[in-house]
């Protein structure tokens, strides 16, 4: 059942807080995880969530919602997966034009499908308090082409979202992967592919 509420504490450098129920009641534990991704939680806000209880008996909200936010704030969220398919736009142009062998795309779709599922494994860990992935391990799969499935999980699983010497490493494996696409897709870079020597 869904219970309204402001958040009423937060602690932005720990990334959790404490909402209260409108209609009264014991504060209710909330972590940054429980938000859906895009800006960071305010004091005051109104939300909309779902409360269960942890392992160690203490409630906590889940699935918490921006009542403020609406329809705008859904599109939002959407649009931050935009560069998902305008990759998928421009690589399919690149390869129609034979610049880059369509065969690629089998590559990004198995290290995206490897990165997501490395994703929730970690967020699965940090939950139960397990070992974690490493986060140079999330960032290779990126670097290599797993970058859509990333960005895919990091907004879907709400994990290594908002953390901002991650995405900061992250923004920098996207680029880094494109401009060796586009570096591939170029004359150099065909004649790289193909074996032949560099023209000077």
């Amino acid at each position: 059942m869904a219970i309204e509420g402001r958040l009423s504490r937060w602690d932005d450098s720990r990334g959790f807080g404490f909402i209260a129920p409108e209609g009264g009641g014991d504060e209710v534990f909330v972590h940054i995880g429980a938000f859906p991704a895009g800006r960071r939680p305010t004091v005051g806000e109104r939300l909309r969530f779902a409360v269960e209880t942890a392992a160690d008996g203490r409630r906590r909200a889940v699935r918490v919602r921006r009542r403020s936010a609406g329809l705008f704030g859904g599109m939002r969220e959407r649009s931050a997966l935009l560069p998902i398919p305008l990759f998928a736009a421009l690589f399919a142009g690149l390869a129609l034009a034979g610049r880059v062998p369509g065969r690629w795309a089998l590559l990004y779709l198995v290290a995206s499908a490897i990165c997501f599922a490395l994703y929730a494994i970690d967020k699965s860990a940090a939950v139960a308090g397990r070992r974690r992935t490493p986060e140079r391990t999330l960032h290779f799969w990126a670097l290599v082409g797993g970058w859509p499935g990333a960005l895919l999980a990091q907004h879907a699983l709400r994990h290594k979202s908002v953390k901002a010497g991650f995405r900061a490493v992250f923004r920098v494996t996207v680029a880094v992967n494109l401009a060796a696409l586009f570096w591939l897709a170029s004359s150099a870079g065909q004649r790289w592919l193909h074996g032949l020597p560099l023209a000077l």
